[in-house]
């Protein structure tokens, strides 16, 4: 099962040719994070960060064509593992039916001081639950 959700390109997103520029592509990413986890997690990612963290620590992406000023891409999130403190999961955008960015992340549940945290366990049962429903 993956978490679904558009983000329409806007100025901002774009260099002067009015293609995005590609670190706006991971502030994107980092929204639909943050979507995914209050829409199907049940936890506002603000809520989570107060009292701890869950910062990338691993992402890989690849981008297959432009996407220009306008363009509404769609991005589909999926978990694929979680550990104790560790989170993965894949990513792709499209435009209609045009492949435009793919992704795998981890994200990684810490402490204020930065040491690894175990997941809360409703997390951890939601996104167990997304991962074998796929």
């Amino acid at each position: 099962m993956s978490f679904t959700t558009e983000i329409e390109v806007r100025f901002k997103h774009c260099d002067p040719a009015g293609i995005v520029f590609f670190p706006r592509y991971f502030e994107m990413i980092n929204d639909v994070v943050e979507d995914w986890f209050a829409t199907d997690l049940g936890l506002p990612f603000h809520e989570l960060v107060k009292e701890n963290g869950a910062p990338t620590a691993q992402i890989q992406a690849t981008f297959t064509a432009p996407s220009l000023h306008g363009d509404v891409l769609t991005f589909r999130l999926a978990p694929t593992r979680i550990g104790n403190a560790s989170l993965d999961y894949e990513l792709t955008a499209h435009c209609r039916d045009e492949l435009r960015l793919s992704a795998t992340a981890t994200l990684v549940h810490v402490a204020r001081l930065g040491r690894s945290l175990a997941w809360p366990q409703a997390i951890r049962d939601r996104v167990s639950a997304q991962i074998a429903s796929a």
